[in-house]
């Protein structure tokens, strides 16, 4: 069943992704050459902490940290470890926050010192997927709208969407319905209405969309071992339209903020 937000419920998830994204600016100053995932997740901890907030992902179906970390091939749910970053990785966070019972999502794929053209452009084609979709987020749409506008974006920059891990509804629950593939036809699926709120999350390959999941049953690789990125910010639909509550309302915004806080 989809959920369909009040406004009270509205105001405490916008406060739940104002938290989350103050985390999300300061952690990306940890992201450094030589620093260890491990070390990332415990910063990430303590700024959730600090914002009064519980981490979402710690113990969330087992799940042992608080912060996603997935570098180069992997797509979503690394494990930190004691890995260190090298030059030229490409590193997607993945992180939320519980704030008074309800919850925020976002992620986000950052390079790690001097990275190829096509790792950043592989970067762009997700956080720009992010944007086109969340533009087709207006009541009276449907979700393969939002879908179908990912995917051909990505695919007609020559890079592939992930089919087997989509973005989802959220409220008081991490997932809720509906399902929010990167892939579909428009004019298909549940049709969007006001107070609902989609956690929109492109997850995009330089090669094959196909995954597997390595022996520690979390993390998540592409089959040819090709880049992947992630992009993922949690929107509110309103009367006038999308709000996005944990980033920015246009990619030019995102844009900008991204080069303030490096």
């Amino acid at each position: 069943m989809i959920s369909i937000k009040s406004k009270q419920e509205i105001q405490l998830m916008r406060e739940a992704a104002r938290r989350l994204k103050i985390v999300f600016q300061e952690l990306k100053r940890s992201i450094k050459v030589g620093r260890n995932t491990l070390e990332i997740d415990e910063r990430a901890e303590e700024l959730i902490r600090a914002q009064k907030s519980k981490p979402a992902f710690k113990g969330y179906r087992g799940f042992p940290a608080c912060v996603c970390t997935s570098v180069n091939e992997e797509v979503v749910h690394g494990i930190p470890s004691k890995r260190k970053l090298e030059a030229g990785d490409i590193l997607s966070l993945d992180m939320g926050l519980i704030y008074e019972g309800y919850y925020s999502d976002s992620a986000r794929t950052w390079a790690v010192g001097k990275v190829n053209e096509e790792a950043l452009e592989l970067i762009e084609a997700a956080r720009r997927a992010f944007y086109l979709g969340m533009a087709q987020m207006k009541p009276g749409n449907r979700v393969g709208d939002i879908s179908h506008a990912v995917q051909t974006f990505v695919e007609s920059n020559g890079f592939s969407v992930v089919r087997d891990f989509v973005g989802h509804g959220i409220g008081r629950q991490m997932h809720e319905d509906p399902q929010v593939p990167n892939f579909g036809k428009p004019g298909k699926g549940p049709v969007l209405e006001v107070g609902m709120v989609l956690a929109i999350e492109p997850m995009v390959t330089a090669g094959s969309w196909e995954v597997d999941i390595l022996d520690d049953a979390w993390t998540v690789v592409t089959r040819d071992r090709e880049r992947a990125a992630h992009y993922e910010d949690t929107i509110v639909l309103m009367e006038k339209g999308p709000e996005n509550l944990t980033g920015l309302q246009s990619y030019e915004e995102a844009i900008k903020e991204e080069i303030s806080i490096r």
